[in-house]
């Protein structure tokens, strides 16, 4: 889409830093999520279900980081916990003791995870996982779900839709083939091709990793019996079977995803919401499995910021709140009703179009509702860029992309999901 400027009343001072900011970083941005043609609004400040650039503009915020924020931005009690670590230090390069008190938070809440290590980020989890999964078990191979994002290294970058029987295809350049050869794909919600090709490579799969809602193409939930089907084929044919909830984790339930639809994996991988907003990945699982992780297994895994003091102690604070005050039972109340009268607007104005979510997750597709990846590439990617647009002048950001996940907080108000709805009406 052709546009000179956004389409705010002001946004001279976000043009004018990305014009520094495209000479100095690839693309003007750290991550190509960022990216907003024709250029990104800068954010100034966030607090609450509210964030606001540089320009004075003011959103209310469906995008929250991407999922981190639960309690919606600048929680006190987070901001607390941290400043309370920044005053003892940021960093040690040794252990602390509110490491071990996460932990023991994390294994508490999730039934699958006896023992658990924190990385930095949810790329790293994930890598840690694959890799961990390979050295329990003595193979090399791996399968995911076609379109399913497992953060950005080497192996996960894989082309969707080359066949559930065919080699991988690396996505990005600078991978070698023989790095992606160990990764095969199915499609989501198709036990059939999920079965096809485990049991046809059980003597060379060591895991299945799988996010239970799939979240950067969507969000696409499961259909009933789904991950209990991929339960059973994984035990059935030895193949370990991990929870990527990076996004779900302890946002539909304290058991995140393993809790809500009640399937208990062999590994998880958490981040986000885990570090209460501060970078974090966290893997874990089973005894016998996790002690395959140095120093007292094989498996090799370091990280001089893994188990940051200030990201576990605004961990800990962020678990004890989500715990204290059952957010999620009534985030995932207001998210089903939000959703119903979304999808009210949407039969209204777009009746070919969809509403798709689950808990406090929720999504506009343009087109039918998908059931997998390839669904969601038939809908109107272009046309949602400028609905987005639209959405963003209307006062609410979310997602840029139609492949992203849109969530609400604890601290969106009845009033913010009103006027929520209400620019989605005038948008649509």
């Amino acid at each position: 889409m052709n546009m000179e400027k956004l389409m705010l009343a002001n946004s001279e001072k976000s043009e004018r830093i990305y014009g520094s900011a495209k000479e100095l970083i690839p693309g003007g941005v750290n991550s190509p999520v960022r990216a907003i043609k024709p250029y990104p609004f800068y954010v100034e400040s966030a607090k609450g279900s509210r964030i606001y650039d540089v320009d004075g503009n003011e959103f209310i915020d469906c995008c929250l980081a991407h999922g981190p924020e639960i309690l919606g931005h600048n929680h006190p009690e987070i901001r607390k916990a941290i400043e309370g670590q920044l005053a003892k230090g940021w960093i040690y390069g040794a252990p602390v003791e509110s490491e071990v008190k996460l932990a023991e938070k994390i294994a508490a809440s999730y039934k699958s995870i006896d023992m658990a290590r924190f990385v930095s980020t949810g790329t790293e989890a994930t890598m840690s996982a694959i890799r961990l999964a390979r050295g329990y078990t003595g193979k090399d191979g791996f399968l995911k779900i076609e379109g399913g994002f497992h953060g950005a290294h080497d192996a996960v970058l894989v082309k969707a839709g080359s066949g559930v029987s065919t080699h991988g295809e690396a996505s990005s350049a600078g991978i070698p083939a023989a790095f992606t050869r160990y990764t095969f794909q199915a499609p989501f919600n198709d036990i059939e091709s999920m079965a096809e090709i485990i049991e046809k490579r059980k003597d060379e799969l060591a895991a299945l990793i799988v996010e239970p809602v799939m979240g950067n193409a969507g969000p696409v939930p499961p259909e009933p019996g789904y991950l209990q089907e991929l339960r059973k084929l994984t035990e059935e044919n030895e193949v370990l079977l991990v929870f990527d909830e990076v996004i779900t984790g302890f946002r539909l339930a304290m058991g995140g995803a393993s809790e809500y639809f009640g399937v208990d994996p062999d590994l998880v991988t958490l981040g986000k919401i885990v570090g209460g907003g501060l970078p974090i990945g966290v893997f874990g699982g089973k005894r016998e499995i996790m002690e395959m992780v140095s120093p007292t297994g094989p498996v090799y895994q370091a990280g001089t910021f893994s188990g940051h003091p200030c990201s576990v102690a605004a961990g800990n604070a962020m678990l004890e709140l989500l715990k204290k005050e059952k957010v999620q039972e009534k985030l995932n109340r207001t998210g089903d009703k939000f959703r119903s009268d979304l999808a009210e607007i949407v039969e209204d104005k777009k009746p070919e179009y969809s509403v798709s979510g689950v808990g406090s997750l929720f999504k506009v597709f343009f087109g039918k509702k998908p059931r997998n990846y390839r669904d969601t590439l038939a809908c109107d990617q272009d046309g949602y860029v400028k609905f987005f647009h639209r959405l963003l002048k209307s006062g609410v950001f979310v997602p840029p992309s139609q492949f992203e996940t849109n969530f609400i907080s604890s601290a969106h108000s009845g009033e913010d999901l009103e006027k929520v709805l209400e620019a989605y009406k005038e948008s649509l």
